[in-house]
């Protein structure tokens, strides 16, 4: 391990691949860090906060890590370094740092003054002469198949060709206990391969099941919204089978929901011949202590139940990644991986349908979707 990163923060999220992001059909790009919230990251070691804009890391070592797994992508961002020790990196198709770690074992890309750009373990050197210190400079990061290229400041740095992994985390470290902070803004992820299933508009792609769906859908301020009112569960208009479905969702207290998996037009997520319902709820509250493991967020619904439970208080997004494949199904709850099954393991799912329709349930309470897209299974 280089001793420059001995200690280090990072910034993390998961990815998979397929073609080139300027030629691919489909791309979905999402702001992965708005300058407002963290709300698609997950926090630990020494706190970052969000000052102008920007997320910085005044002092010590902190770690940040993205949500969703992805495979080929583009990513974009800008960092500043306001100390010439303050150490820092991004990296990529790598795998979660071991326990009590920071640092994951491959694809390194330096930040440290002195060192940026520099590709760790593949002789490919740093540039720094394309960094403008003290002030933001702007990285471009594309990944596709086993290739990745990195620009600096809109100037080629190198094209690296023996990406090993299909996918893997991307982050970014900070380290400012010798100085600092280090800070990043304007952090977006195009996800090739991927669309988006809500244009933000209208309802557009989607159908009440058995009635309108304005009886108790609509789209407000770019926001997918089930009003609380009597009506049907909304469906999509194409079916799907193997595929990976990433989505946000936010909660009024006690509420009830649920994002249902290759079902017949009929919706049905019970027994032999039928699809599968993800459960979306308010796990925190009172009225739902009791109810069967397999009840509460992220589970498979009366199948196989989520572990751990890690939905966030009622108000606030979740994010959620269901990856299908076959019979095998991966949920991500806010970055955990909360469920991982297969007819193996849970022998009903040979009886599920492996082919359907995506459906929203009203469940007679308001809840509000984002961000849906939808894009190949890993």
């Amino acid at each position: 391990m280089p001793k420059r990163f001995s200690s280090l923060a990072l910034l993390v999220l998961a990815i998979p691949v397929s073609g080139d992001a300027d030629d691919a059909p489909t791309s979905q790009r999402l702001a992965l860090f708005d300058g407002t919230t963290l709300d698609r990251w997950a926090a630990s070691g020494s706190p970052f906060a969000v000052e102008e804009r920007a997320v910085l890391l005044k002092g010590g070592v902190g770690f940040l890590r993205a949500h969703h797994r992805f495979a080929d992508f583009v990513l974009e961002l800008k960092w500043r370094a306001r100390s010439p020790e303050v150490r820092g990196a991004v990296c990529f198709r790598s795998p979660l740092p071991a326990p009590g770690q920071y640092l994951p074992n491959r694809y390194l890309i330096n930040l440290q003054p002195g060192w940026e750009g520099a590709l760790e373990g593949t002789g490919l050197g740093a540039k720094p002469e394309l960094i403008q210190p003290g002030v933001w400079n702007e990285m471009r990061l594309r990944v596709l198949g086993s290739t990745a290229a990195l620009e600096i400041n809109g100037q080629h740095v190198w094209t690296f060709d023996g990406l090993a992994e299909p996918s893997g985390w991307l982050g970014l470290y900070a380290d400012a206990s010798c100085g600092g902070p280090l800070e990043f803004k304007d952090v977006a992820v195009t996800e090739i391969g991927f669309r988006s299933l809500a244009n933000g508009t209208d309802l557009t792609g989607w159908e009440g099941a058995g009635s309108d769906a304005a009886l108790c859908w609509k789209v407000e301020d770019g926001l997918l919204m089930c009003t609380g009112r009597k009506g049907p569960w909304l469906r999509s208009c194409e079916e799907f089978d193997d595929f990976n479905l990433r989505l946000e969702y936010k909660l009024r207290p006690g509420g009830n929901s649920g994002v249902y998996l290759r079902v017949p037009a009929s919706g049905n997520h019970h027994g032999e011949g039928a699809g599968i319902e993800i459960q979306v709820l308010d796990d925190a509250a009172d009225r739902y202590k009791s109810l069967k493991a397999y009840q509460y967020t992220g589970s498979l619904y009366a199948i196989v139940p989520a572990e751990p439970r890690v939905a966030r208080p009622a108000g606030e997004w979740n994010t959620m990644e269901i990856n299908c494949r076959g019979t095998h199904y991966r949920v991500t709850h806010n970055g955990v991986d909360v469920i991982a099954a297969d007819e193996g393991t849970a022998a009903e799912l040979k009886q599920r349908l492996v082919k359907g329709y995506l459906g929203l349930q009203n469940h007679s309470e308001e809840v509000w979707f984002r961000n849906l897209r939808i894009g190949p299974a890993e």
